[in-house]
């Protein structure tokens, strides 16, 4: 070729993602570290502040370095024994995430909807979207959860509906009568998932009826997770429970060995150890308690906690100081908490509830910022 000839223009393509996979924003994890990447006490992801159970601890030495058990069936077990559920009835899932997303890409796809409501778990919308389903957001009831909006959104296009109870991020909880008076309004061929990773914070006598549901009805599953109260959020094990049909369906399309053999020896370690559990569920409760309190005091700085069942607390910032001011004024102090404007509340922070001293930290730190921008 001479120098003043020139090589043809190439049309080179490049693989393309189907376009609802594009739509997909990625979810984005808690931060550990601040902007100029300092390590910070991490109250952002709802961990649990008590750590992880000995008994769990231990049991990871007595975990083989082998495949696991591609059914868990002594975790299965120890589920349905815990919950009274037939073990069959029970299917195990890389963290409950996994769960969700496989039962939306079990029961929806292209031109289908996946209702949800407003200020739901951010991965519903991933969920719905990487089948190529629509996802429809329900209006809230002051960031909680509205039975009435949920209901008057199904059409006949409706295949799967999402309720998380204790709601993330507000934190707010549907009490079992109204779980089942969503139930009952919908037809038989919607899926209602009740999604229950905080399901263990809630005093028993205040259970919401979910698990009696899925075990009366074919379109009823509850998802839960040993992420939150157990403290195994590093080893990714969720578990949901249904009919025989959703269990089945699940159960095809899951990964063949989604639960390693630690994180089931662990989890069933966890399990066991109620007095770990029990500990973890009243500390929760009474910091909790204590840190609204606190934040009430501050109502006439516009700060406004919302009622949580969970183990955390969504904070509303309703005057001078903004939730972006608190959120960095919090890491200037050495804590990482969760600002949640990619999911409509930039005026909101969530602060997981941890150590005591902590909750004290973050409570006089608001204090002080909300009297200073006063």
């Amino acid at each position: 070729m001479s120098e003043t000839e020139t090589s043809a223009p190439t049309t080179a393509k490049a693989p393309s993602p189907k376009p609802w996979i594009e739509a997909i924003h990625a979810y984005v994890p808690g931060k550990s570290r601040g902007k100029d990447g300092r390590p910070l006490i991490k109250l952002s992801a709802n961990e649990n502040p008590l750590g992880t159970s000995p008994a769990a601890l231990a049991a990871i030495a007595q975990a083989p370095a082998l495949y696991p058990d591609p059914d868990s069936t002594a975790l299965r077990t120890a589920i349905g024994a815990a919950h009274g559920i037939d073990a069959a009835r029970v299917v195990m899932g890389t963290g409950s995430d996994e769960l969700l997303n496989l039962i939306a890409q079990g029961y929806a796809g292209l031109g289908d909807e996946v209702i949800y409501v407003r200020y739901g778990f951010a991965v519903y919308d991933i969920a719905a979207r990487r089948c190529g389903a629509v996802p429809v957001v329900a209006p809230d009831a002051d960031y909680g959860t509205d039975v009435d909006a949920l209901v008057a959104l199904v059409t006949d296009r409706t295949r799967v509906i999402f309720v998380a109870n204790p709601n993330n991020p507000t934190g707010s909880y549907l009490p079992g009568g109204e779980i089942a008076r969503l139930h009952a309004a919908l037809p038989a061929d919607v899926v209602l998932v009740i999604d229950q990773a905080y399901g263990e914070y809630v005093a028993p006598e205040d259970s919401d009826g979910a698990l009696a549901l899925a075990g009366e009805h074919e379109n009823v599953l509850v998802t839960r997770t040993f992420s939150k109260i157990f403290g195994l959020a590093g080893e990714r094990i969720g578990w949901a429970t249904g009919a025989p049909g959703l269990i089945a369906t699940l159960n095809r399309i899951r990964g063949p060995f989604n639960v390693s053999a630690t994180g089931q020896a662990m989890a069933l370690a966890a399990l066991n150890d109620g007095a770990f559990v029990e500990a973890s569920r009243i500390h929760n409760r009474d910091e909790r308690a204590r840190f609204v309190e606190k934040l009430e005091a501050l109502g006439n700085h516009g700060l406004r906690p919302l009622p949580s069942q969970a183990n955390f607390v969504l904070i509303l910032f309703e005057g001078a100081l903004t939730a972006e001011t608190a959120f960095d004024g919090l890491a200037d102090r050495g804590y990482i908490v969760r600002w949640l404007p990619g999911q409509g509340l930039p005026q909101a922070l969530r602060i997981t509830i941890g150590k005591s001293e902590d909750m004290d930290a973050i409570a006089d730190g608001l204090r002080e910022m909300a009297e200073s921008a006063k």
